[in-house]
């Protein structure tokens, strides 16, 4: 499946048992920077809505800001939950193109030009969905994301299933809010490939 918006995750064969008790905490910086953005680009997506429902296309200066959003808020949730152990950076590249100076690689390829004006008139209702499908997929992976915290904890390894689980959740959440940002017209799949 090749969707629009997709994430991969170098994650190291051994971590440290102490960063599942203490990375969050480092993470809080980034965290509450995440937080805020998040803010913005709910108003950003707005703006989007009107920019395309009257003009069918998606300036490139509002595609690269949501997807540098999505980027720095996806880097932050995935160091948090410790599946990387490299500092993210506090990058606010405003490209839809990936950096690439950090593990996590988040591509995404904005639909900019001949934007579907009805799927964006009626996006809050059509993805409604797709959002339980994401709950579902949710529930499982923070169930998988808390007992590979005890995993790590006593081993110092992330077991490749819980790991999976954990990853098809994230793809969901990427997928998801590109649809939301207004960043695509494809409709996010029903699937965690």
């Amino acid at each position: 499946m090749n969707y629009p918006a997709t994430i991969e995750v170098e994650t190291p064969e051994k971590l440290d048992n102490w960063r599942p008790l203490v990375q969050w905490i480092m993470a809080i910086p980034h965290l509450i920077i995440a937080n805020a953005m998040e803010y913005v680009a709910c108003a950003v997506a707005v703006i989007s809505w009107f920019v395309i429902l009257f003009t069918g296309r998606l300036p490139v200066g509002l595609a690269n800001f949501q997807v540098m959003i999505l980027r720095y808020t996806t880097r932050a949730e995935l160091y948090a939950g410790f599946l990387f152990d490299e500092y993210p950076a506090f990058d606010f590249t405003m490209s839809a193109s990936e950096p690439g100076n950090s593990p996590v690689v988040l591509n995404v390829e904005p639909q900019l030009e001949d934007r579907n004006r009805l799927t964006v008139a009626l996006r809050l209702l059509w993805v409604i969905p797709a959002l339980f499908y994401a709950l579902l997929i949710s529930i499982v992976g923070i169930v998988c994301w808390f007992l590979a915290l005890f995993a790590v904890l006593f081993t110092g390894r992330w077991p490749d299933g819980l790991r999976s689980w954990v990853m098809k959740m994230m793809r969901v959440s990427v997928r998801i809010n590109a649809y939301m940002m207004l960043l695509t017209d494809e409709y996010p799949p029903f699937s965690t490939d």
